[in-house]
């Protein structure tokens, strides 16, 4: 697997793409998380496990994996999603997590033993996150959690949660060891005050596409200039 984020280090920028085409450019322009997902099935939408496992082998080991289970319908079938998608051999395999899941620790913890040390839950902002999710979450066993938006609509993550609710939610990951990342409809330019909430992670699709249409098939530029706006950050926090 690859290595994981060294606590409190600037984010890593996370490349959501649909097919091993759209990972080489990502990678090429500098990239550190390969993220495989369908933009055209809604905000987690997953790939079939073929074309995951081409994503994972154009990769080649030059950058993280990561691939998404979806959006299960009811607890019960969110192990059976992470499991399937466990065996493309992505370094993280990401399952959305609605409230409801959130009191169900028996639940939680199927999924997670359902890829083992590599599960991410994606919390949906328009749930209104509460603040012992993350709690819950590594009680259960899981590696990571991440806020994304459900809709794809031009609502964007600065949008809906103010500061003070990422930070809490950023920090809440680093006290209990998780890895943390923070997405939704968002732009270069939001990085710069996002960073500030140390992310382990900061998700694009939409803002690095041709026309910032998700579903188009990604810009070089956008995402070369993606890389140079957050390597300026970590430049920055270093000097």
């Amino acid at each position: 697997m690859s290595e994981s984020p060294q606590p409190g280090s600037p984010p890593r920028l996370l490349v959501s793409v649909r097919d091993a085409a759209e990972a080489e450019t990502a990678i090429r322009a500098g990239a550190d998380l390969i993220d495989a997902k369908d933009p055209d099935r809604g905000a987690l939408g997953d790939l079939p496990l073929a074309a995951v496992r081409a994503i994972r082998a154009a990769v080649a080991g030059r950058a993280a994996t990561s691939a998404v289970a979806g959006e299960p319908d009811g607890d019960a079938a969110m192990a059976a999603h992470v499991r399937a998608m466990a065996e493309s051999g992505v370094d993280w395999v990401k399952v959305a997590v609605r409230p409801a899941v959130l009191n169900k620790v028996a639940a939680l913890r199927r999924a997670a033993d359902a890829a083992p040390g590599r599960l991410i839950a994606v919390l949906f902002a328009e749930d209104d996150p509460r603040p012992d999710s993350v709690a819950a979450l590594a009680a259960a066993g899981f590696r990571g959690a991440m806020i994304d938006t459900a809709g794809k609509d031009g609502w964007r993550l600065p949008d809906l949660l103010n500061s003070h609710r990422l930070e809490t939610f950023t920090a809440a990951c680093r006290a209990r060891g998780l890895i943390s990342g923070l997405a939704g409809s968002l732009r270069t330019a939001d990085a710069a005050a996002l960073a500030r909430h140390r992310p382990d992670y900061l998700g694009f699709r939409g803002g690095l596409c041709l026309r910032g249409d998700r579903r188009s098939a990604l810009d070089p530029a956008r995402v070369a200039d993606a890389v140079r706006t957050l390597r300026g950050l970590a430049a920055r926090d270093a000097a």
